[in-house]
């Protein structure tokens, strides 16, 4: 089959759930329009996220259709429903409830706030890989470990890491099309502590970080270019979109290596 696109998710305020598209805009900067729009600051201006605040694992997020409504909600707390951007502070002050701790959201509407600032482009990855991760777990689903590794471009029509070519040996950029799109691949995503927790409860999998890199290494394929693994902690592929703002991707877009 050709790859083509099979997924789009966007998570418009970081680290909460996130949201499945047909459609995303690229913005002049190279991200995608509503992804990681917002996000959560204490009171020490540093970010809050689930790489050190494991109880934000117990909000839940849904949005309306245009991204500009959210719905949160916290089991034995209620929920509470806020426009974007008009109720930021009110939003924020029911996640601080929430969170116990003092809390504060900030925009920023050209870029977002990435986890990798040099390649802020979409992160990439296929349904076979997460299929595949899925089965070095009992008991995890497709749908659990797509929510613990957060990936907004999944690619369909291809086999299990067929993303490992999208970076190059040297660091060279690898080019590839998303329908009239062309994106380069920089490198294999470093992973945090997220994914080794159950994504809606923060229940740590026992010794997932050690299997995944026991796995990752034994399935590693012939195609990747294993220089770039300085450890094998690693899965999807972060890139750069240049000066294609305004662009679309759309859900069944082809997607082709090289250039146009």
């Amino acid at each position: 089959m050709t790859p083509y696109l099979a997924r789009i998710d966007l998570f418009p305020i970081k680290s909460l759930d996130g949201v499945s598209v047909l459609e995303a805009t690229v913005l002049d900067q190279g991200a995608l329009q509503g992804d990681r729009t917002y996000a959560l600051f204490d009171a020490q201006e540093r970010f809050i996220h689930a790489k050190r605040t494991a109880t934000i694992h117990g909000l839940r997020a849904s949005y309306s259709p245009d991204l500009k409504t959210v719905t949160c909600a916290k089991a034995g707390f209620g929920s509470a429903s806020f426009r974007l951007p008009d109720d930021l502070a009110s939003l924020a002050h029911w996640l601080g409830q929430a969170l116990q701790q003092p809390v504060t959201l900030k925009s920023n509407v050209e870029v977002g706030f990435p986890d990798d600032t040099v390649a802020a482009g979409p992160t990439v990855i296929s349904t076979a890989t997460l299929e595949t991760v899925a089965q070095w777990y009992p008991g995890l689903s497709l749908e659990d470990v797509r929510r613990r590794f957060r990936s907004n471009l999944e690619i369909g029509g291809v086999p299990p890491f067929w993303e490992d070519r999208l970076f190059s040996a040297r660091g060279a950029p690898v080019p590839f099309t998303v329908g009239a799109v062309t994106i380069d691949g920089i490198n294999p995503c470093q992973r945090c502590p997220v994914p080794t927790r159950d994504a809606l409860t923060g229940a740590e999998t026992v010794d997932f970080q050690r299997q995944f890199v026991a796995q990752r290494q034994a399935t590693l394929p012939p195609w990747a270019a294993a220089q770039r693994f300085n450890h094998f902690y690693r899965l999807a592929v972060n890139t750069v979109i240049r000066h294609q703002g305004g662009q679309r991707l759309a859900v069944g877009d082809p997607i082709r290596l090289g250039q146009p």
